[in-house]
C-alpha cells in the first residue's frame, strides 16, 4: 500500500457550486466505482461498484452514515481502512493503492465545492490472454496493430476454429479533444479507454489499439450476431460514459463495425477490412452508431475505390468544368455576378454530382490543389467578361486546415489581372469550427486586399449569429430550402425575413439562392433580401454561354 500526499486534486465543477445530485450523477457516470462524502465525512453515495471492491456485504448503511462506519462493515485489512479512513479526511489528499488478495485498487481523492470530497475506486484490469504475439501497445498496454493481427492471424489458421467476432470501436469526437484539450489529454484518455475496455471483456477477449483512436476485439467465445451487436452496444454505452482527465469531465462518442470469422472472412487482413467497412458504414451513417458487415458493403466500397481513382485522373487530366450562375439585384433587375459551380463529366458515368465528389475530395485530400484549380480558373475566366462582373468562388473548410488559401488566392489573381473586389470568397460556417482564430485571421487578410467575403447556406449552420458576430461579411446567402418551402412556407418565410432584417442591421447585403418562380421572387423581395439567385434568372452555364447571357441582361437593363 502506498500513499502520495503530492497528487494533485482536481475540481469537478471547478466554475461553480454545483448541486449534491449534479455531483452524484457525474461521479456515477464515471468509471463506477465511486464514493461521494459530505463535509461531516457522512456518505452522500456509495456506488454498487465501490462496495463490491470495498467488500461491504450490501449497500447498507446507505447515504447518510459515517465514512468510519461504512469502513468499519468492510471485510478490507485494518491498515487498508485506516489508509482510506485518512485520504477521506479533511487534510487528506493525492491518492493510494491497495494491493489485496483479489488484486489491486487505486484510489484517488477528489476536491469538491463546499467542502465535500468524492474516491474514486480504480482495479486493476484484468491481464490480457496469454499470447507471445500480443505486443502491447505502449500508451494503452492493451495488444497493438502488429500483435493483434498476428493473434488474428493465428486463430483463423487453426485447425480447431471455432466460429469468432472482430469489433472495431473508433472515438468519433477525438479530435475536438485534441484540438481543444491538448495532446496530452488526449493521451489520457486513450488510457483511460483502454483500462475501461479491459475491464469490460471476458479472459477470452482480446482487446487491442490498432492505432490513434481506433480500438479492435477479438470476441473468443461467439460469432452470433446478437451476441455481437449486444457486445459492441454495451461496451459503446460504457466507453462513451464521461471521462475525469486532467480534473475535468471528457465525453466523447464511438462508432462500432462487426466481421465475422469465418463468414465474412478466412484472412486476417480481409477480416480487418471488411469490419472497417462496417465502422466505416456506422459513421456515415451519423456517428454514434453500430453497423455489421454486408456483402453490399464490399461491393460500395470498390465502387468508391473506383470512384477515388477516377477523380484522381480527372484532376491530373483537368476534366474539371466551370459552370456560372446568374446572381441579380432584385431592386433593379440588373445582373452583379455569377457564382462559379465546379462540374465533373466522367468519361463514361457522365455528369456525377457535386453532392458525391466533392465530399470523397475532401476526404482523400485533394479539394486544396482543385480548390486552387477552381480559383485560377474562375478568376481567368471572369478578367475576359465584357462588364466588371464579380465572380462567387466556395471555398471548402478543409482548404483553410490543408491549403494555402491566401496564397492560392494571390496567385490567382495576380496571373489572371482581376482586381480583388470583383472576388467573392464563400464560406458555410463549417470553416469556422475546427479552427475559428485561424480561419478568421485568413478572411481578415483577404477582405484586408480587397476580396469580398460571403457567408454561405446561412441559416442551416450550429451558431449563425455568432458567426456573423465574429467577421463583418459583405453578403449573406440565404439556403434555397428556406425560399423553396421544403421547410414550410410559412416557416421559411419568417426566416428569410428574420435574415433579410438582420444583415440591414450589420451593413451585409443578402441573396436568397433556389428562387425558381415570379412568386418566389416576390416574396423574397417583400420579405427585405436584396439579391437573387436561381432558376428564375438562369440555370448554370458553361464559360462559353456567359457573354451571351450578360448581353441579354444588359440588353433588358436598358
Amino acid at each position: 500500500m502506498a500513499l502520495d500526499p503530492a497528487s494533485p486534486t482536481p475540481a469537478i465543477f471547478p466554475d461553480r457550486e454545483e448541486t449534491a445530485d449534479e455531483a452524484a450523477s457525474l461521479l456515477a457516470a464515471l468509471e463506477g466505482p465511486a464514493l461521494l462524502l459530505e463535509p461531516d465525512r457522512r456518505v452522500g453515495l456509495v456506488t454498487a461498484e465501490a462496495a463490491r471492491l470495498l467488500t461491504l456485504d450490501d449497500l447498507a448503511p446507505r447515504a447518510g452514515a459515517h465514512f468510519p462506519d461504512l469502513l468499519a462493515r468492510s471485510r478490507l485489512a485494518r491498515e487498508a481502512r485506516e489508509a482510506l479512513d485518512l485520504l477521506a479526511g479533511p487534510d487528506g489528499s493525492g491518492s493510494l493503492r491497495m494491493d489485496l488478495a483479489g488484486g489491486g485498487i487505486a484510489v484517488r481523492r477528489v476536491s469538491l465545492p463546499r467542502r465535500r470530497v468524492a474516491l474514486l475506486l480504480q482495479p486493476d484490469p484484468p491481464p490480457l490472454p496469454t499470447d507471445p504475439a500480443a505486443t502491447p501497445d505502449p500508451l494503452t498496454g492493451l495488444a497493438d496493430r502488429r500483435g493483434f493481427r498476428a493473434v488474428l492471424a493465428g486463430r483463423l489458421d487453426s485447425a480447431a476454429m471455432h466460429g469468432f467476432g472482430l469489433l472495431l470501436l473508433d472515438i468519433d469526437r477525438f479530435r475536438i479533444v485534441n484540438e481543444t484539450l491538448g495532446p496530452q489529454v488526449g493521451d489520457q484518455l486513450l488510457a483511460t479507454v483502454g483500462a475501461r475496455l479491459r475491464r469490460a471483456l471476458r479472459g477470452s477477449d482480446l482487446p487491442a489499439r490498432l492505432g490513434g483512436d481506433e480500438f479492435a476485439i477479438l470476441v473468443g467465445e461467439t460469432a452470433d450476431p446478437g451476441e455481437l451487436d449486444g457486445l459492441a452496444r454495451r461496451l459503446m454505452d460504457m466507453l462513451g460514459r464521461p471521462y475525469l482527465i486532467g480534473g475535468q469531465p471528457v465525453t466523447i462518442g464511438l462508432s462500432a463495425g462487426i466481421a465475422r470469422a469465418p463468414q465474412d472472412g478466412a484472412d486476417a487482413d480481409i477480416l480487418l477490412g471488411r469490419a472497417a467497412m462496417a465502422l466505416h458504414t456506422a459513421k456515415a451513417a451519423g456517428k454514434g452508431r453500430c453497423a455489421a458487415f454486408l456483402p453490399e458493403m464490399q461491393t460500395r466500397s470498390e465502387a468508391r475505390r473506383q470512384m477515388e481513382a477516377d477523380l484522381r485522373r480527372a484532376f491530373a487530366l483537368r476534366q474539371f468544368d466551370l459552370h456560372y450562375q446568374p446572381q441579380v439585384d432584385v431592386t433593379t433587375g440588373r445582373l452583379f455576378g455569377f457564382e462559379a459551380l465546379l462540374r465533373w463529366c466522367h468519361p463514361s458515368l457522365g455528369p456525377v454530382s457535386p453532392a458525391e465528389f466533392i465530399p470523397l475530395a475532401e476526404e482523400i485530400g485533394l479539394i486544396a490543389p482543385i480548390g486552387a484549380w477552381v480559383l485560377s480558373a474562375a478568376c481567368r475566366e471572369a478578367a475576359g467578361w465584357s462588364a466588371p462582373l464579380a465572380v462567387g468562388v466556395n471555398v471548402s473548410a478543409l482548404q483553410f486546415e490543408q491549403g494555402d488559401l491566401l496564397e492560392a488566392v494571390r496567385e490567382a489573381l495576380a496571373r489572371s489581372g482581376l482586381p480583388p473586389e470583383r472576388l467573392e470568397i464563400e464560406i458555410t460556417e463549417s470553416a469556422l469550427l475546427g479552427n475559428p482564430e485561424a480561419t478568421l485571421g485568413i478572411l481578415r487578410q483577404l477582405r484586408a486586399g480587397g476580396v469580398r467575403i460571403a457567408m454561405d447556406d446561412f441559416g442551416t449552420g450550429y451558431s449563425s449569429l455568432t458567426r456573423l458576430q465574429s467577421f463583418p461579411f459583405d453578403r449573406i446567402k440565404i439556403d434555397r430550402s428556406f425560399v423553396s418551402g421544403t421547410r414550410g412556407i410559412a416557416e421559411g418565410r419568417a426566416i428569410v425575413r428574420a435574415i433579410a432584417g438582420l444583415g440591414a442591421s450589420l451593413g451585409m447585403r443578402t441573396i436568397a439562392e433556389g428562387v425558381e418562380t415570379h412568386e418566389q421572387l416576390d416574396c423574397v423581395r417583400t420579405d427585405g433580401c436584396t439579391e437573387v439567385q436561381g432558376y428564375l434568372f438562369g440555370r448554370p452555364m458553361p464559360a462559353i454561354e456567359v457573354p451571351g447571357a450578360i448581353a441579354r441582361f444588359a440588353a433588358a437593363a436598358a
